[in-house]
């Protein structure tokens, strides 16, 4: 940070949070105290900044005078944050390269292990493996309820690696807020409080960001909150390091077409350039997974020369017959049920196979709860009878 920047940060936090010690303010700010303490006196050079008492071995109770009050006003009527001290975009830019998704590798090992409560076939896993670490982008697709989006958002998990990143960026004057605890999952520092590190990064796991049928054009792009003076960060920088899943693809308000023009040139760059509100357009990293998640033949959302940036494509395939018997009976010993192959046999035959009705992965499990919902209303045993049966398809499908 710049001497300015940082002295119109100090002005900010005494402004919000009236008188202050040093060292507070810098705790606050997630600086080392020397830097807060030499700002302090630039300010108080300044006359912008009174000493109101001590405060311990070499430390002060701050507070602003009359034209230090009006000045940390001018700052605050441009930008109102007041928290970590912001990082330069270079420095994002260089720490995301270090810590490049690119780099990192997966075996078929590690990623059976991350799945292994997943009923995949090893085909699928195997062009799972070769998808992530060519470390593009990947078509999920086939028929609902075979767990494409679970894959999806298991996927980065496998790594089991974790990233480094600031909780603010700045570029110039221009702040964006790049943390976000709705997809960053913060790691445990509590082991490492003695530690030398710069306070204003965290530690998360690399992140897995989904977005579904709520995706617009405008959350591709900086989100600019004109009462703080603070742009939000779009979707795929929140990404960075981790995946980026767009789920139920084809289904979002806006076009397909449009959310893939605007994701071409990332996707083949690696790049992406964001806008800020003062007209500034800025280039950063587009260093993730790419994953589309979708109930549709890609071929109808997208044209060739999108297909041909997106290497993998990977059905997930309905469960055979064999496959849905075993995950609905290791289902239901978890699960606590009393269940025989007579009564899967029962399943099976009437309410599918009469039925003329596909097999969906996410079956079992969703039946499974509609039977223990029946046997606790009636205070039942945990036993999978033909009535329970015809009870739960009853309730979960439209028609039987």
């Amino acid at each position: 940070m710049s001497e300015s920047e940082l002295d119109a940060l100090v002005l900010k936090h005494l402004l919000q949070y009236g008188n202050s010690v040093g060292s507070q303010t810098a705790a606050n700010l997630c600086l080392p105290r020397l830097f807060v303490n030499d700002s302090l006196e630039r300010l108080r050079d300044e006359l912008l900044v009174v000493i109101k008492n001590t405060a311990g071995v070499g430390d002060f109770l701050y507070q602003l005078s009359d034209a230090g009050f009006a000045r940390a006003r001018q700052h605050a009527q441009r930008s109102k944050y007041v928290g970590a001290a912001p990082v330069p975009l270079m420095a994002y830019q260089m720490a995301i390269k270090h810590q490049s998704i690119q780099d990192a590798s997966l075996s078929l090992g590690q990623l059976a292990a991350a799945f292994s409560d997943l009923k995949l076939q090893p085909k699928i896993l195997s062009r799972l493996a070769q998808a992530i670490n060519d470390g593009r982008g990947l078509f999920l697709f086939g028929n609902p309820g075979n767990g494409k989006t679970t894959i999806a958002e298991r996927i980065c998990d496998a790594f089991g690696e974790y990233l480094w990143i600031p909780k603010m960026i700045c570029v110039g004057g221009d702040l964006i807020r790049l943390f976000d605890p709705s997809c960053h999952e913060l790691v445990d520092m509590s082991n490492f409080s003695t530690e030398k590190y710069d306070r204003r990064w965290v530690l998360i796991r690399r992140p897995t960001v989904v977005v579904g049928g709520e995706l617009t054009l405008a959350q591709l792009d900086t989100s600019y909150n004109p009462a703080t003076g603070i742009s939000e960060a779009p979707v795929q920088l929140k990404a960075n390091g981790g995946a980026l899943v767009i789920d139920d693809f084809g289904r979002q308000r806006v076009s397909s077409t449009d959310i893939l023009n605007r994701l071409i040139v990332p996707l083949e760059k690696q790049l992406d350039y964001l806008n800020l509100a003062t007209g500034r357009q800025i280039q950063v990293p587009f260093d993730m997974l790419f994953l589309l998640s979708t109930n549709l033949e890609p071929r109808e959302l997208v044209d060739e020369a999108f297909l041909r940036r997106i290497p993998y494509k990977i059905e997930v395939d309905d469960p055979t017959d064999e496959e849905f018997r075993e995950l609905f009976a290791n289902l239901a010993e978890q699960s606590g049920f009393e269940c025989t192959t007579e009564a899967i046999d029962y399943l099976i035959s009437k309410h599918y196979q009469h039925a003329n009705r596909p097999l969906r992965f996410c079956q079992p499990r969703d039946l499974l709860r509609q039977i223990r919902n029946y046997c606790a209303v009636h205070e039942l045993p945990l036993d999978i009878t033909n009535e329970c049966i015809d009870v739960a398809v009853e309730n979960y499908f439209a028609a039987i």
